[in-house]
């Protein structure tokens, strides 16, 4: 019987509970968790800063006990050709990119989970540039 697994991709800066629990999840939708992780140079072509460099996050996220396997995400288009070469049954990312990847539902299932509630890199990177900022120092984070 083969494997069910299931991919997913992301930049996973500032790793927090929201990424553990989301990664959780998406875990138990199958048998194997792909974990595709956002490369800095990825990062800036969509303009994202990152705190974190793309190997320490890649190995943050190989390391957590649900995740089988990290692949480099370096491009909007190589999400089908994942899908094809890992043979992968489920592709999966949190419900704030409901319906954008809708396209890949010839190749899988495409499944959207909820974010947890009250916790975001964003709204942690936001927190943290404030404590900076009341203390004297000038917000330094992107």
């Amino acid at each position: 019987m083969k494997n069910r697994i299931v991919i997913t991709y992301g930049t996973f800066d500032m790793f927090h509970i929201g990424h553990l629990r989301l990664l959780q999840r998406l875990a138990r939708l199958g048998d194997r968790l792909i974990v595709a992780v956002s490369t800095d140079e990825f990062n800036a072509l969509k303009n994202k800063k990152t705190l974190i460099p793309y190997d320490q996050r890649a190995e943050i996220v190989a390391n957590i006990a649900c995740v089988d396997q990290v692949v480099p995400e370096q491009s909007w288009e190589q999400k089908q050709h994942d899908i094809e070469r890992y043979q992968v049954d489920v592709f999966a990312m949190g419900n704030d990119w409901q319906g954008a990847f809708d396209f890949l539902k010839p190749y899988c299932e495409v499944v959207y989970l909820p974010r947890t509630q009250d916790v975001s890199t964003t709204e942690l990177k936001q927190s943290l540039n404030q404590f900076l900022t009341e203390h004297g120092v000038q917000g330094l984070l992107p």
